[in-house]
């Protein structure tokens, strides 16, 4: 009798497992199109690009399943993919296979923090209003990107930025898309931002803004991108780049995987969840991507009852599925994706509240960050002025006492860049 139900709970577990699992997947492939948009502003073709997110996809998920039996799935970061394509290529000058060498070296420090206390002592040490102000900043760094491939702001002929063409057939598909993904989003839809594009999709055809469909996987490996270069790695700009994308990797992470898993009760398996994406970010790079992180839309494969690894397996497999769909997804057009990064944006600036705004030693530095990020087109250089303003108000105000030697380190090494660019080094 105890094993018969011992077996109807195991059945009923695994019916549920594998039910979220489709929840996780269809709640999460948008970024099958959303990365790939971004990594073609990175020069990377946009086919290509969703082969990769597929593929890092798939081996994150199926890693996080197989060694840290968890729920939870991995992809390529919102706002990570932006620090990548934005700051480390665009910004330096770099090429995207030079990019991926700073993937795989960011995501070597990662590892090292995933099997060593120096992961639990950057956490201590780094002061989380400067956290959580790198959050806010990617959140609205990731809104100017949206509205930008929206149409909806465009280059200002008497100003930085303006209002795009309200009448224009791209704005007003964009504006029509938004306002369904809000309404979407805001219900709680399952799988809100797949329905969003699936529905921006249809609207761009009669607005007659739909390309045609995409060729599919290419058999001819010289097509793809996604051989990492090392050649720059002696530069002082390879390892300015790896800075601010290994803080991101290490903190965002942490963040993310402690919340999960305290949502599924079940902190145990935290130090094998943070092994497993320090993995997965490492593959990333040698599969042509920004770095894959434990994504939040796993809150709701454990909202759905999934608590083992075969939810993940599950999602690893239907990723891997998506292989087949490319032709089709590379026709979902930019006005269908910018929804998607502004409701991003949105819940990424939600982080401001956890920020001592009243404390303007906290404050200050917080807030550079948060408006350099997007002013500048930067993710490097906002938090770059935000990490050097903080030992500077303290020291001001006598509260020396409070600076730790990380934070007084990584304000130093921002400072030397900006010495060594400002000399045309």
């Amino acid at each position: 009798m105890f094993n018969k139900h011992k077996h109807d709970i195991d059945a009923a577990q695994w019916k549920n497992d594998v039910l979220a699992g489709f929840i996780g997947y269809f709640t999460t492939v948008y970024i099958v199109a959303v990365n790939s948009s971004i990594l073609n502003d990175a020069g990377i073709g946009v086919e290509n690009a969703m082969v990769a997110t597929i593929l890092a996809s798939f081996v994150g998920t199926l890693l996080m399943g197989l060694l840290a039996n968890a729920p939870m799935v991995l992809i390529p970061g919102m706002g990570v993919n932006a620090l990548f394509a934005y700051t480390i290529v665009e910004g330096t000058g770099m090429s995207f296979q030079e990019g991926l060498a700073v993937v795989i070296v960011s995501s070597l420090i990662f590892l090292l923090t995933a099997f060593t206390k120096l992961g639990e002592w950057l956490k201590e040490a780094i002061p989380d209003s400067l956290k959580h102000a790198i959050t806010v900043g990617l959140g609205l760094f990731l809104t100017l990107i949206g509205l930008e491939k929206g149409g909806l702001v465009v280059r200002g002929e008497h100003s930085l930025i303006t209002l795009g063409n309200p009448s224009s057939e791209m704005v007003i598909t964009s504006l029509l898309t938004l306002f369904i993904a809000i309404f979407l989003f805001t219900r709680n839809v399952p799988g809100n931002f797949l329905v969003t594009m699936i529905i921006g999709t249809v609207i761009a055809y009669f607005f007659g803004l739909l390309g045609e469909p995409g060729k599919g996987i290419s058999m001819e490996m010289d097509g793809f991108v996604w051989n990492p270069s090392f050649a720059g790695i002696g530069s002082l700009t390879f390892w300015m780049a790896v800075f601010p994308l290994s803080i991101v990797l290490i903190f965002e992470n942490m963040g993310l995987i402690h919340g999960q898993l305290a949502m599924l009760n079940n902190e145990g398996k935290f130090k094998r969840a943070y092994q497993a994406t320090a993995f997965s970010a490492l593959a990333s790079g040698f599969l042509g991507t920004s770095p894959t992180v434990s994504s939040a839309e796993s809150a709701a494969v454990i909202a759905s009852k999934g608590k083992t690894g075969r939810a993940a397996i599950t999602m690893a497999i239907l990723f891997l599925v998506t292989l087949l769909l490319i032709p089709w997804i590379s026709m979902v057009p930019s006005t269908a994706i910018s929804p998607i990064l502004i409701i991003v944006g949105a819940l990424m600036v939600q982080n401001i509240k956890h920020i001592e705004l009243d404390q303007l030693s906290e404050a200050m530095p917080s807030f550079l960050i948060i408006v350099m990020i997007p002013f500048t087109y930067s993710i490097a250089d906002g938090m770059a002025f935000g990490f050097i303003a903080y030992p500077l108000v303290k020291l001001a105000i006598g509260k020396q006492r409070e600076l730790s030697f990380p934070v007084v380190f990584i304000a130093m090494m921002f400072l030397f860049e900006f010495v060594m660019r400002s000399v045309g080094h």
